[in-house]
């Protein structure tokens, strides 16, 4: 097994469980919520600070006045006057490549597919959900009435949405973005990792 899995996911598609039990299966680690905890150590951000600003973007208007500063290169005074938002994003960044570099693993969310677009040994997956199975799951998940549970599911989607629009090239959830789109609610949890199993094993033999 030499794969980094990079996962995309719906809220309420259970992906990050998904992606949970394929890591298990390969016997590799799966990120999720523990890059966060590694930014937070490699780049001496407080952890709470990395949390707050976790798949979540900013305003354009913060977007162009750093893409000013890029222009200039990436020297210590343009990284003093970034956002915080992108001091924190450049710090997953840094760590979802480090990550990638250490062996095989599954990195959920964070625009990792993007993060890894020139890592040869990656396979980009976008796990998507019927609306009624994952406003039930989410009901179930975290006791929500329905309307609240689909809410937050709204909402949560396009946080994700925006932030991955925002700094990655491509479009979140479109299927010219990854190399696999799976709708979870068809197979169930236990069917969708058969399949990414499946899919990563001959992935492995077609490039060995």
């Amino acid at each position: 097994m030499n794969t980094v899995i990079t996962i995309g996911r719906q809220f309420g598609s259970a992906g990050r469980e998904i992606g949970e039990e394929v890591a298990a299966y390969f016997g590799i680690k799966c990120y999720d919520k523990e890059l966060l905890t590694r930014a937070a150590k490699e780049s001496g951000f407080c952890e709470e600070m990395i949390q707050n600003h976790d798949e979540r973007p900013t305003s354009s208007f913060l977007y162009n006045l750093v893409m000013d500063t890029y222009s200039f290169g990436y020297n210590a005074s343009s990284f003093v006057d970034m956002p915080i938002s992108h001091k924190v994003f450049l710090a997953q960044f840094d760590t979802i490549k480090k990550i990638a570099s250490e062996g095989p693993c599954i990195i959920v969310g964070r625009c990792a597919d993007y993060a890894l677009a020139d890592y040869k040994n990656v396979v980009n997956l976008f796990i998507y959900g019927d609306d009624a199975t994952k406003v039930k799951r989410i009901m179930e998940k975290y006791n929500l009435t329905e309307s609240k549970a689909r809410d937050m599911i709204i909402k949560k989607d396009k946080q994700r949405q925006s932030y991955y629009n925002y700094y990655s090239s491509k479009k979140w959830g479109r299927a010219d973005s990854y190399d696999l789109c799976i709708n979870s609610s068809v197979l169930g949890v236990e069917g969708t990792v058969k399949l990414i199993v499946q899919y990563v094993e001959d992935f492995e033999k077609r490039n060995s």
